[in-house]
């Protein structure tokens, strides 16, 4: 019989106890659990740590099993699989210098340097069979810890200066090793028990990366790859991607008219065509309707914005290096930002004049545009742009008024995602690194106030959450809608966040009830997020198919021939006093053209108007998607068309 300080208490998800001896593996206690649930395991989460599945555990600990179905459980499978990539490319490219490779939300890369060595997508299907080969020999990861002396010493040996640089910034005691068959890495983990577990893999993409981020540094090849337990699972995320790519909101932004790049204008600065401006326009309207009822006011603040401003709020100390840089003037003691955020200029609006109790909650809004030099490298059409607006506000709000105006603010996101279908997202609390506080502003006690105000208010909306250190905004905690797109990637479009800090740097006061003078609190909100954003995961999740109410163009009228083009205009204007949009086609093309065009170019409705409709005083109705619809009278059209629009 095992001693009884042998045994330690095992508490599973479902918050059964069971005890196993010490030592156990979470590869152990799955197999007392059932087989097929051991074959399954990829790693175990111990005390909210994800670790080996084959790693002892020496106390009493919860303990969840992760396999595939597990998000933690991919992104193990994915980080075991870069490191079966660099041993594959170790095997066919003697010589190579191995930078990261961490696991990201479909796949993994590594950042490699060849030496000069060539390589392109024809290398890939060598690299793919040669993983592929290695995953066969289903070797082990095993975990070795490893002092720095020794850790150094392995890595001058083999030449490596890029894992000589990861070592700078590791304390000893605190690094370790991970090998499988003739690959050893610098790595903290986790892996998967052995390579078996890759059946499938696939590189997707190459392209160049800077190391550590920076230009200054040499550039590295990055090879995007992706890796399933089953060949299955992979060739049916490549028909996914596939359809995907129809949906690419580049390509149907240029197909559709909506948006535009220019090399002259500047990289990451979309020019917005008259179709995307009239959809902007509807969302902004869509928005502020729904503001003015919340009791939102608006306001209108300046593209720049002095550099003193940005010091006051942080920003400049932040992110001045990353951003554009200062505008000069003609004085020597001027200079000005592009504008980064809207609060700054938000806060010098609520010191216009002084506030009493009585005045707050303070609702200011703004679709106001702000600029960010992304790397040239992140930039991806409308989704990581450097010039984009925000639909932004900010709420200043006695304390005991923060939980009320969060959770408002939280119903209002809700409606505008259900307004557009947007179905699939998530709610994650982000929170401050407590492991490197020096990224933020502000003291512990209001961090840990904002925090709490955050997580309350979503529990008592019963809202499903998850928890991310380390994403907080340096001046304060967020809660971040993350939408999935047709790919099931996710992105980051509303956000409401919490902020104690910047009234007090812009020394902000009202007056309260006892007279006294209080400092507000600071609700930051964007139910869209970046427009630029938001409009491209609309045209992606819509395939460029959008609500009725939204479309550029509601309605092509097409006469079938050059006689009805009076009838056809006079239709049109008659359909516009009802704030109906669209065009007539006038052009010399056969009717059968006209609709294929039509149903190209997304347009809901198509009136097709001959001599029958012209002398009856009707339409031929034909809805996208639906078909023919039949003869109608004008009124009826408007009729069925206006109940659309109000679904």
């Amino acid at each position: 019989m095992i001693a009884q300080d042998e045994q330690i208490r095992v508490t599973l998800p479902d918050g059964s106890v069971r005890q196993y001896p010490k030592g156990s593996t979470g590869l152990e206690i799955a197999a007392q659990i059932s087989e097929g649930l051991a074959r399954n395991v990829l790693a175990a989460k111990v005390n909210g740590v994800v670790q080996d599945a084959t790693r002892p555990i020496e106390e009493d600990a919860n303990v969840q099993l992760l396999t595939w179905n597990d998000t933690e459980g991919k992104a193990t499978f994915w980080h075991s699989s870069a490191h079966l990539l660099a041993e594959a490319l170790e095997a066919l490219y003697p010589g190579v210098k191995f930078g990261i490779g961490p696991a990201i939300e479909t796949g993994f890369y590594y950042d490699v340097d060849l030496g000069g060595q060539p390589f392109s997508q024809e290398d890939f299907k060598k690299v793919e069979d040669k993983m592929l080969e290695l995953a066969r020999q289903k070797e082990q990861y095993i975990r070795k810890p490893m002092s720095k002396a020794d850790a150094i010493a392995y890595f001058e040996e083999k030449g490596d200066p890029y894992k000589l640089d990861l070592l700078e910034g590791l304390d000893d005691g605190t690094i370790t090793f991970y090998s499988q068959g003739n690959f050893t890495d610098l790595c903290r983990g986790p892996h998967i028990p052995n390579t078996g577990f890759i059946k499938a893999a696939k590189l997707m993409n190459v392209a160049g990366a800077y190391w550590r981020g920076n230009e200054k540094n040499k550039q590295l090849t990055r090879i995007y790859a992706v890796t399933y337990p089953k060949q299955k699972e992979l060739d049916e995320y490549l028909f996914l991607l596939e359809e995907a790519k129809k949906r690419d909101h580049r390509k149907l932004g240029k197909e559709l008219e909506l948006f535009a790049f220019s090399e002259k204008v500047g990289a990451g600065l979309p020019l917005w065509l008259p179709k995307g401006t009239m959809l902007r326009e509807r969302l902004e309207n869509f928005l502020r309707k729904a503001q003015l009822r919340a009791g939102y006011s608006p306001v209108v603040t300046p593209h720049i914005g002095s550099k003193q401003l940005y010091v006051t709020s942080g920003h400049w100390e932040k992110y001045g290096e990353d951003s554009f840089q200062p505008i000069k003037t003609p004085d020597p003691n001027e200079e000005f930002l592009l504008k980064p955020m809207n609060c700054p200029h938000h806060c010098e609006i609520y010191k216009t004049r002084p506030r009493s109790y009585r005045d707050l909650p303070l609702r200011l809004a703004e679709f106001g545009t702000v600029y960010r030099y992304e790397q040239s490298g992140e930039l991806h059409g409308l989704t990581r742009v450097r010039g984009f607006t925000q639909d932004d506000a900010h709420i200043f709000c006695r304390p005991d008024q923060v939980k009320d105006e969060f959770m408002k603010v939280i119903d209002l996101v809700l409606y505008v995602f259900k307004s557009l279908g947007f179905e699939d997202y998530s709610a994650q609390v982000s929170l401050r690194d407590p492991e490197n506080k020096t990224k933020y502003i502000g003291s512990d006690e209001l961090w840990e106030k904002a925090e709490a105000a955050i997580i309350e208010s979503a529990a008592e909306k019963g809202l499903p959450t998850v928890m991310e250190l380390g994403e907080a905004a340096f001046y304060g905690p967020k809660l971040d809608f993350m939408v999935r797109d047709a790919l099931g990637r996710k992105w980051q479009l509303g956000t409401i966040q919490v902020d104690y800090n910047l009234p007090n740097r812009f020394e902000l006061e009202y007056i309260g009830a006892d007279n006294q003078k209080h400092r507000p609190v600071m609700i930051h909100r964007a139910p869209f997020g970046s427009m630029e954003r938001f409009i491209a995961i609309l045209i992606e999740n819509s395939g460029g198919n959008f609500p009725l109410w939204l479309s550029p163009d509601q309605i092509a009228i097409l006469p079938i021939s050059e006689k009805y083009e009076d009838y056809a205009n006079d239709l049109f204007f008659s359909l516009q006093e009802h704030d109906i949009r669209g065009f007539v086609d006038l052009r010399d093309e056969k009717i059968g053209r006209k609709i294929r065009d039509a149903e190209v170019a997304k347009v809901p409705y198509m009136l097709i108007v001959g001599e029958k409709e012209a002398a009856d005083g009707k339409v031929s109705v034909r809805r996208k998607g639906q078909g023919d619809l039949g003869s109608m009278s004008v009124d009826e059209f408007i009729k069925t068309f206006q109940a659309e629009v109000k679904l």
